[in-house]
């Protein structure tokens, strides 16, 4: 460590520059302050120029009015192309991997969302642009992956931020902002069922427990043990977000261990029959402790995929992609259509079925791969659509995923209950699918359009 003094002729003191050889090797040479360039000079090139006396031996008023005599009545020359160069930083600070938001994410997202508003309606014609009638998986995968990548991707810039209280503070609020929103649709759901007087709409939503036995059913929903028809997908990212953060804890020092217990827990599922008890009977329809590979092969994406995307973008993927899609298109049509029907062998029938949603089948969750390969190939991220109208409000959509999500399931009721009562002709369903739709582009564009500052999150302590 070298301290060198500088003059202030404007101060009654002398400052000491300190410069650590260890952090900057520059400073391993002899360099003295010189006020005409304003910058360090060698003195061994330069021994003509004057020093700035430095002997501690003599009063500190002496050495001041020595040291700055040489300043007076002397202009300094700055040169301007030192004047125009960012200074350079003593030590350079290593970057933290940095989380950037891909728009095709929020792109299928919100697809995702009209797609599932589509499903959602019964005997709904618009179910035909859905993915549920062409192949073995359906908009649930895409949701359910999308959300591990955006839950990845914004954790993880919370925790550059505010480490690790601002991450989970963050997902405290969240699961509470999905909780809280899960149990508001409850209500609504309820309150429509109940003005609209269908006996038979109460049994089909599940609301019919919930308006004869509303305290004991209210303190179900409380725990999460009963959902109304279509609230399914809530009560599960519940549990995902509260769950996040160790998982983003694992994932940043060991993604592959995270991604592996993920995949040891999918299998157990599939080995032992493990569920979640839901009430008054049954099970949760979309199983947690399946379906929570997908959120975690999306998060674990955000770390590792750049090391897989020249496979997943390669030929070879593609052309084993194919096939599989081929085959699964020919049968998810055999389901409605008989003919069909007929070219599958039952053998095959008994080896592909159930093909059961619940506990996300492994040929489902195959069907998605395949999928996220032929898109891969099909939309690069540059790709000029993005920005057409509809891709903005999908992208407005996915960006506002709970309130359109909810906005949708409510939509759905609205076009049940329309379809019940009033008609059910192809007519009404085109006009209601439409209206849908565009009610919830509508609603997410006020959603974007309104700012509101973010509110303050509380120390977790």
């Amino acid at each position: 460590m070298t301290s060198v003094p500088a003059p202030s002729p404007r101060s009654s003191s002398v400052e000491m520059t300190t410069v650590n050889s260890f952090d900057l090797p520059e400073a391993q040479d002899a360099t003295r302050w010189h006020p005409e360039s304003d910058r360090l000079v060698d003195l061994d090139k330069h021994p003509g120029l004057p020093m700035p006396d430095t002997d501690n031996r003599r009063p500190l008023t002496e050495l001041e009015s020595s040291n700055a005599q040489p300043l007076r009545d002397r202009r300094l020359q700055l040169e301007p192309a030192l004047l125009a160069t960012s200074p350079k930083p003593l030590v350079v600070l290593p970057q933290p991997k940095e989380f950037g938001r891909d728009q095709r994410f929020d792109v299928c997202r919100g697809i995702a969302l009209w797609c599932i508003f589509l499903d959602h309606v019964p005997n709904n014609i618009g179910s035909w642009l859905t993915l549920r009638n062409y192949g073995f998986s359906d908009t649930a995968e895409v949701f359910m992956f999308v959300s591990g990548v955006t839950c990845a991707m914004g954790y993880g810039k919370a925790r550059q931020r505010e480490g690790w209280t601002g991450v989970i503070s963050r997902t405290l609020w969240r699961s509470w902002d999905i909780y809280v929103a899960f149990l508001l649709l409850t209500f609504a759901c309820a309150i429509m069922v109940y003005l609209a007087g269908g006996d038979r709409i109460a049994d089909q939503s599940n609301t019919r427990i919930l308006l004869e036995q509303p305290g004991a059913t209210l303190a179900r929903a409380a725990i999460l043990q009963y959902r109304p028809v279509n609230t399914d997908v809530l009560p599960i990212f519940v549990v995902y977000h509260l769950l996040f953060a160790p998982l983003l804890w694992l994932l940043l020092r060991a993604p592959n261990v995270a991604l592996g217990a993920s995949l040891s827990l999918y299998a157990l599922v599939h080995v032992f029959g493990w569920t979640v008890p839901a009430w008054p009977n049954s099970v949760w329809f979309f199983n947690p402790l399946a379906w929570q590979l997908l959120v975690v092969l999306g998060a674990w994406w955000v770390m590792e995929g750049n090391r897989f995307w020249p496979w997943v973008s390669s030929r070879t993927a593609f052309v084993l992609a194919i096939p599989y899609l081929a085959f699964s298109l020919i049968i998810a049509l055999s389901w409605r259509i008989k003919p069909l029907e007929a070219l599958v062998p039952p053998t095959l029938t008994k080896l592909l079925y159930p093909l059961d949603k619940s506990d996300l089948d492994p040929l489902r969750l195959l069907h998605f791969f395949a999928l996220a390969i032929l898109a891969a190939w099909l939309v690069p991220r540059n790709w000029r659509g993005l920005t057409t109208p509809v891709m903005r409000g999908a992208v407005r959509c996915g960006e506002n995923s709970l309130a359109i999500y909810c906005l949708g399931v409510l939509l759905a009721l609205a076009s049940h209950i329309t379809l019940a009562g009033v008609s059910d002709g192809l007519t009404m369903q085109i006009a209601l699918s439409l209206a849908g739709i565009v009610v919830m582009v509508a609603a997410a564009t006020l959603l974007s359009s309104i700012r509101i500052k973010p509110r303050q999150q509380p120390r977790v302590v």
